[in-house]
């Protein structure tokens, strides 16, 4: 975020390409916390990272003008993280902007706090779905978020279970099928760092048994990494070899 503010581009290039070579299918680009001046800075740091990859970008803004100055910027269609229940006044218009560009879509089941019960998640969850639908973007194009809370945080417990259930059940009723995504750092927050990465680790692979297609996670940890690691292999989508996780 320093190099960003300060428009380092050594410093933001030493970055990219640390996270190309670690194999991430797709980048996820944030700017800010509340989309402020993401019209400026996003189109900006979007140019740099593909003069290092044309591979995948997720555009993590609730900034609808600079999603649409960045958009087009792309070289292949982006996933728009996020819509939530919780934006009446700009979600038509995010709809559309999605549709017409191709893009996929983060549903985040969210009104403002995150829903403690799993069928509070799923009606939200539904209800964005339909919205989707009815702006002619396909449940292909649609990544289905839980919503992750920190693991100690109250309820927390009880959320992280129901955002399992939340995933098991959309790759069962939903038809067709919507994709499922999950912030895996989430569950980690304000820990101690060393306890974080193990946590987040075990964590996804918890919700990839649950049938998890995507994670948002550090790729550059060696905990999280040896994760995605072994989940691919049990889904038989990389051949295993011991060495590679020695």
């Amino acid at each position: 975020m320093e190099a960003l503010l300060k428009r380092d581009e050594k410093a933001l290039s030493a970055v990219i390409e640390q996270i190309v070579r670690s194999g991430a299918d797709m980048i996820n680009v944030q700017c800010s916390l509340d989309g402020t001046g993401d019209e400026d800075s996003l189109p900006w740091i979007i140019q740099r990272i593909q003069d290092h990859t044309r591979g995948a970008l997720s555009l993590d803004s609730r900034n609808i003008r600079a999603l649409r100055e960045t958009i087009p910027l792309c070289t292949r269609p982006p996933l728009v993280n996020f819509i939530s229940k919780t934006e009446p006044g700009e979600s038509e218009s995010l709809l559309a902007l999605v549709s017409d560009s191709g893009s996929s879509l983060v549903l985040r089941a969210s009104s403002g706090t995150i829903p403690s019960s799993l069928e509070a998640k799923l009606q939200i969850i539904e209800e964005l779905i339909e919205r989707a639908n009815a702006a002619d973007i396909p449940n292909e194009r649609l990544y289905a978020d839980p919503s992750i809370v920190h693991i100690s945080r109250g309820m927390g417990q009880k959320h992280l279970v129901n955002s399992h259930e939340c995933i098991r059940i959309l790759k069962d009723l939903v038809e067709p099928p919507v994709n499922t995504i999950a912030w895996i750092s989430n569950i980690s927050t304000g820990m101690p760092k060393a306890v974080r990465k193990p946590l987040e680790a075990a964590f996804l692979t918890y919700l990839a048994g649950a049938g998890l297609d995507a994670a948002m996670v550090d790729i550059l940890d060696a905990a999280v990494n040896r994760a995605i690691y072994l989940i691919k292999s049990f889904r038989d989508e990389v051949i295993f070899s011991q060495i590679d996780i020695t």
